[in-house]
């Protein structure tokens, strides 16, 4: 009876021992193995079988991509305007040995590198180069924070800066001159379309000179041209006078005086200026040509009708006496 009970507490004991050595890694993680407290392997996911009471595990790594929040914080940039800055940070523990045993803490180590090295990047820009140049800004602390958490068997994957807030007095600032921008702005937009329009006008008004010199040089060609045509008409008619004169016309020279005389009279009356018409002393002889000009249309009519003559009626010009 004894004898079944030890046998019987041998075998919990055995499978107690054997349950103590196994291990289950989940998928993602990776345990260390420490051998009375000294590293000396480590255990990828899967099943594992470890020496009971000899080897022990040691940490528990989380091998997938880990996003840390950057707390909120200030800087002062180049041109000494103070900023609130915060972000995030993605990193991933590529060997667990390392980042187990070269730092402790690895989430705080991390934060407080990333913090220090977003101060430094910020203080030695602009503040217009922190609002405009973000990308850059996520590059540079990229580089510079990888570069520092490599021994400790991590990799730096993403830093973003999240939120820049410079102070409130700043931002107004900063919308007085936006707001300034934009109105030099506009007023260049509207002296540029009154320029436009200023060289429009002008164009078109060189070009409707242009059109009305061209018609007042059509217009003088014209005249002079009647002009011409009227001083050929003339000299013709001076030319047959001519000849009636020549062959003994009175009655041609009677016509030629009286149309003369008459037009000049005309003239005269027509003028703006005058308000009254004095008739010269010789105003009898005018009347005189005139008879010898119904005295010359009597013959034309005369011979045209058969030769047969009216005797002419002799009209007595009343004398006119001088003062």
């Amino acid at each position: 009876m004894d004898g079944s009970v030890v046998v019987v507490g041998l075998v919990l004991l055995a499978i107690l021992i054997v349950f103590k050595g196994i291990v289950v890694v989940p998928q993602g993680w990776n345990y260390t193995v420490e051998r009375f407290g000294k590293y000396i392997g480590s255990l990828t996911p899967g099943l594992h079988l470890i020496t009971p009471f000899i080897e022990t595990i040691g940490r528990k790594m989380n091998m997938m991509e880990v996003v840390l929040d950057v707390p909120s914080q200030q800087a002062i940039t180049k041109d000494n305007a103070v900023v609130t800055v915060d972000g995030v940070l993605f990193f991933q523990v590529l060997d667990a040995a390392k980042a187990a045993y070269e730092v402790s803490s690895i989430n705080i180590a991390i934060l407080n590198l990333t913090m220090t090295n977003i101060r430094t990047v910020m203080g030695s820009m602009d503040l217009d180069e922190l609002l405009s140049q973000r990308d850059a800004i996520n590059a540079r602390l990229l580089r510079v924070v990888d570069e520092a958490t490599s021994p400790w068997g991590i990799k730096v994957t993403r830093i973003e800066i999240k939120d820049i807030s410079p102070p409130k007095d700043l931002v107004d600032a900063m919308a007085r001159q936006m707001k300034a921008e934009r109105e030099k702005r506009a007023q260049i937009l509207e002296a540029e379309g009154e320029k436009q329009a200023a060289i429009l006008r002008a164009e078109g008004q060189k070009q409707g000179q242009i059109l009305e010199a061209e018609g007042m040089r059509e217009a003088a060609f014209r005249e002079a041209e009647a002009r011409e045509r009227l001083a050929e008409a003339e000299a013709k008619a001076t030319t047959l006078v001519s000849d009636a004169i020549a062959k003994g016309d009175v009655q041609a020279i009677n016509y030629f005086v009286a149309q003369k005389y008459v037009e000049a009279l005309k003239d005269v009356a027509s003028a703006p200026n005058g308000k009254l018409v004095l008739m010269p002393l010789e105003a009898s002889g005018v009347i005189g040509a005139i008879g010898g000009v119904a005295e010359l249309a009597r013959e034309a009519f005369g011979k045209s009708g058969g030769g047969a003559t009216t005797p002419a009626r002799t009209s007595r010009v009343p004398e006119t006496r001088n003062p």
